[in-house]
C-alpha cells in the first residue's frame, strides 16, 4: 500500500462521510492533516490513559509529527488503527512542501496545547464552550482554510467563519452524544456546559433518568439554539468556494449537522441512545449536494423541520425561533432556494408503496374475481 493510500484509508476510517471527497488538488496535504488532526483524537478521548501520561503527549504532538518512528497504541477499532499506523502519516507529512508543513505544524501545536488544557479543567462557562470547541474543530477551520489558500484553490477565510465551520459541527457531535459520552468507561466525558445545563439540573448525568426528561429536554433545546448561531457563518463561508470537491467536502457535514440539530431538538431520545440521521437521508444528502442553491435548500428545510418542533413552552422557544427566522431568511434572500422534501423521522415513499401495494391487491382480486 502506498503512505498516500494508508493515510487516505486511515482518514477515511476516523473523519466520517466528508473524508472520500478529497480529490482535488493538495489532496495529500489535506489528507495528513486530517489524519493528524484525528490522530489527537485517540489521545484525548481515551479516558483510560492516565492525564500524566496524555497531557505531555498533547503538548508535544507537534513535534512527534515530524518523527517516522514515533507512535502511541490506544484508542479503540479504527482510531487504534490510526494510532498504530502513524508512520504512514508522518511519512505523508515529510513528503509536503515546507508551506504545507508549516501550517500543519502550527495548527496541531494550539489544538494539543488546548486539548491538554481541558484534560484539566471542566468546561464550566459558555466561555469555556466555545474555547474548548476552538481549540479541538475551531482551529481544524482554520487549518484546512489555509490549506486551500496555500494550494492557490480558494480565497483567505476570515478566522472569524473558518472557526463557525468548525464550531458547528463540533457542538452538534457534543449534543448528539450526550448518553455515549456521560457512560464513558471508566470516566465519563462532560462538555456540556455547566453554566447552561445547571439551570436544569443538579448534576449532568441526572438527564438520563425519565423522571428528569421535561428539564433534560429543556437543557437540550437550549444546546441546540446555541449552535444555531454558527448556521449564518457557514453559509457565508461555503457561498465563496470555487473548487467543486472542496464546496462538497465542506458543505455535505454542514448540511447533517443542521439535520442533526433538527432530528435531536425536543428530541428526548438523546438520552435514551443514539440518534442518527436516516442512512437513506444521509445518502441523499451526499449525492445531492453539489452547488450553493443545495446548499440553502437544505438549511432552510431542516432549520423548517426543526422550527415545527418548537413548544412554545420551552423557556428558550422565542431565542430559537429568532435564530431559525433568521437562517431561513438567508436562505429566502440568496434567491436560490428549490423544493427537495427532507423527512427526518419517515421516509416519503412509504405511502407512495403502500398504495402501490393496495393497487397491486386490488388487480389481483379483480382479475381473480373475473375467473
Amino acid at each position: 500500500m502506498s503512505t498516500t493510500s494508508a493515510v487516505t484509508r486511515a482518514a477515511k476510517s476516523s473523519t466520517g462521510s466528508g473524508s472520500f471527497i478529497l480529490t482535488a488538488s493538495s489532496s495529500r496535504a489535506r489528507d495528513s492533516a486530517l489524519a493528524l488532526i484525528r490522530d489527537r483524537g485517540p489521545g484525548e478521548d481515551d479516558t483510560s490513559i492516565p492525564t500524566e501520561v496524555k497531557v505531555p503527549i498533547l503538548q508535544e504532538f507537534y513535534r512527534h509529527i515530524y518523527n517516522r518512528d514515533w507512535h502511541y497504541s490506544c484508542g479503540t477499532n479504527n482510531y487504534k488503527v490510526l494510532m498504530d499506523k502513524f508512520h504512514h502519516v508522518s511519512t505523508a507529512f515529510l513528503e509536503l512542501g515546507e508551506g504545507y508543513q508549516k501550517a500543519i505544524e502550527e495548527i496541531t501545536r494550539r489544538m494539543g496545547a488546548g486539548m491538554a488544557k481541558f484534560i484539566c479543567k471542566e468546561v464550566e462557562t459558555v466561555g469555556d464552550y466555545e474555547e474548548y470547541c476552538h481549540y479541538v474543530a475551531g482551529l481544524v477551520g482554520y487549518g484546512l482554510s489555509r490549506l486551500f489558500y496555500a494550494a492557490g484553490t480558494e480565497d483567505l477565510a476570515p478566522d472569524s467563519l473558518s472557526n463557525s465551520m468548525g464550531l458547528f459541527l463540533q457542538k452538534t457531535n457534543i449534543i448528539r452524544d450526550y448518553l455515549e459520552d456521560i457512560n464513558e468507561i471508566p470516566k465519563s466525558r462532560m462538555f456540556w456546559p455547566r453554566e447552561i445545563w445547571s439551570k436544569y439540573a443538579n448534576k449532568l448525568e441526572d438527564f438520563k433518568y425519565e423522571e428528569n426528561s421535561e428539564k433534560a429536554v429543556q437543557c437540550l433545546n437550549d444546546l441546540v439554539t446555541n449552535a444555531l448561531i454558527h448556521a449564518e457563518d457557514c453559509l457565508q463561508y461555503m457561498s465563496a468556494l470555487k473548487d467543486h470537491a472542496i464546496f462538497r467536502f465542506c458543505a455535505i457535514p454542514q448540511i447533517m449537522a443542521i439535520g442533526t440539530c433538527a432530528l435531536c431538538y425536543n428530541n428526548v431520545n438523546v438520552f435514551r441512545g443514539v440518534v442518527k440521521m436516516r442512512r437513506g437521508l444521509t445518502a441523499r444528502v451526499i449525492d445531492e449536494t453539489n452547488s450553493m442553491s443545495d446548499v440553502y435548500t437544505a438549511f432552510y428545510e431542516f432549520s423548517s423541520l426543526l422550527e415545527s418542533k418548537i413548544d412554545d413552552n420551552d423557556p428558550n422557544a422565542t431565542l430559537t425561533r429568532k435564530r431559525v427566522d433568521s437562517i431561513k431568511q438567508t436562505c429566502r434572500s440568496s434567491g436560490f432556494l428549490k423544493s427537495r422534501g427532507y423527512h427526518l423521522d419517515k421516509s416519503p415513499y412509504k405511502p407512495i408503496l403502500l398504495m402501490i401495494v393496495l393497487l397491486l391487491v386490488a388487480i389481483i382480486f379483480g382479475v381473480l374475481y373475473t375467473k
